[in-house]
């Protein structure tokens, strides 16, 4: 792995533990054990490590969940799958996505709330392109267009809530419970079909 790799990497598990105000430049270069000549030549400020580890965890985190939706077809098994996922992640058993510590992308946008800020946008595209895989499956389910956008939003409802129930309530089986809301929902509405 190269010194930006590990300087990306080593961030995002920092900022993902501690909080991203709460960990400081030179607790980075003390973990990575790189000179902070090297990450001021890759990065001009940590605002621009940040929004590397932004996009770090973008990548890692799709990755992941696109294999795991296309381990299983396409549609109403895919959407279910999403919730088997999350529970799992919630129960850090996803070795590629480190300890559950909450979504890295809720963190960090409410650390830099400002919408035109690079590391708020980044997280807003973050959410965009997980929202626009789950409608690629909700589009699988051949129903009506005004139905699909109220699947989609419904999906990306019970994904956000339960994300936000498992970290901040302790409730880890949140994914499972919306999974069952999730699977009753669209049995009626494929069965009103």
């Amino acid at each position: 792995m190269d010194k930006k790799e590990l300087l990306v990497r080593t961030a995002f598990k920092l900022f993902y533990i501690h909080g991203i105000h709460a960990v400081g430049v030179n607790l980075v270069l003390a973990e990575s054990g790189i000179a902070k000549r090297t990450l001021y030549h890759h990065f001009p400020s940590k605002e621009h490590l940040i929004e590397a580890a932004v996009r770090h965890r973008d990548r890692s985190y799709h990755a992941w969940l696109v294999s795991r939706l296309d381990a299983v077809p396409a549609g109403k098994p895919a959407l279910l799958e999403l919730f088997n996922a999350l529970n799992d992640w919630f129960h850090s058993r996803v070795p590629d996505l480190d300890h559950f510590n909450g979504c890295f992308f809720i963190n960090a946008s409410a650390e830099f709330g400002d919408r035109d800020n690079a590391i708020h946008q980044a997280c807003a595209e973050h959410k965009a392109g997980i929202s626009a895989l789950i409608r690629k499956h909700v589009d699988e389910l051949s129903l009506s267009d005004g139905i699909i956008v109220e699947i989609t939003n419904l999906v990306v409802l019970l994904k956000e809530g339960s994300i936000s129930l498992a970290h901040v309530q302790g409730n880890l089986d949140a994914a499972l419970e919306a999974k069952a809301i999730l699977e009753s929902v669209l049995q009626d509405r494929i069965a009103d079909k």
